[in-house]
């Protein structure tokens, strides 16, 4: 199906229209590296007697996965806007992930249900992570969160996002698919693919073959 100008409705693996980015070639190796590893993981945690932070690993290891396809699939039909919003929910299960095993004692808080009253925020998170490295940090957590946020709450700023030329001298906001934009596929591809081999990276730590109950965290 294509619209009346050629462009087609829906977009497969082979007409996608960012098709041939590197960025995005490196984030679709990533993500099938990704899945291989959940498909030989998943079965560990169906057979072992589960600490409470496997039990965990086990809730947001499948919600971070299915974010990742999504975001995937958005890039797929264009829909940069909405995959750069989605952006943040999958960050901060990585950074649960990887916040919960810098600070294995935290998941007392996740076990009450992680209220909004006392888990950290992402931004807490970020600093927290970082002092565990005992450098000077990167950045600050709020730096880090900035832009996301600015999407997440509609802010003034995140008009940058959805910002398109309307054919030669005008220009407007997105309401639907974007593929006038590869840098703004570039820049989706870069945030994601860090966090994707973070939760790798998690995943190997709470379901590694040799962990036993005693040795996670």
């Amino acid at each position: 199906m294509e619209k009346f100008d050629g462009t087609p409705i829906i977009f497969t693996p082979d007409n996608e229209p960012y098709l041939g980015r590197k960025l995005l070639f490196h984030l679709d190796q990533i993500i099938s590296s990704l899945l291989e590893q959940n498909r030989s993981t998943a079965p560990l945690s169906h057979t072992a007697q589960l600490t409470d932070h496997q039990r965990m690993a086990c809730l947001i290891i499948p919600q971070a996965i299915s974010i990742i396809l999504s975001l995937r699939e958005l890039i797929r039909q264009g829909y940069l806007f909405g995959g750069h919003v989605l952006l943040r929910p999958m960050v901060e299960r990585a950074a649960i992930l990887l916040y919960l095993h810098s600070y294995p004692d935290e998941i007392c808080r996740w076990n009450r249900g992680w209220n909004h009253n006392e888990a950290p925020s992402l931004s807490k998170m970020f600093d927290a992570i970082q002092a565990k490295r005992q450098e000077p940090p990167i950045a600050r957590g709020h730096e880090l969160t900035a832009s996301m946020n600015s999407l997440l709450h509609a802010k003034p700023d995140s008009s940058f996002w959805n910002f398109v030329k309307v054919g030669e001298n005008n220009s407007g906001y997105a309401v639907s698919k974007i593929l006038n934009r590869p840098e703004l596929c570039d820049e989706l591809c870069a945030n994601m693919i860090p966090w994707i081999a973070v939760i790798q990276g998690m995943m190997a730590v709470y379901f590694s073959r040799e962990s036993t109950t005693e040795d996670i965290p």
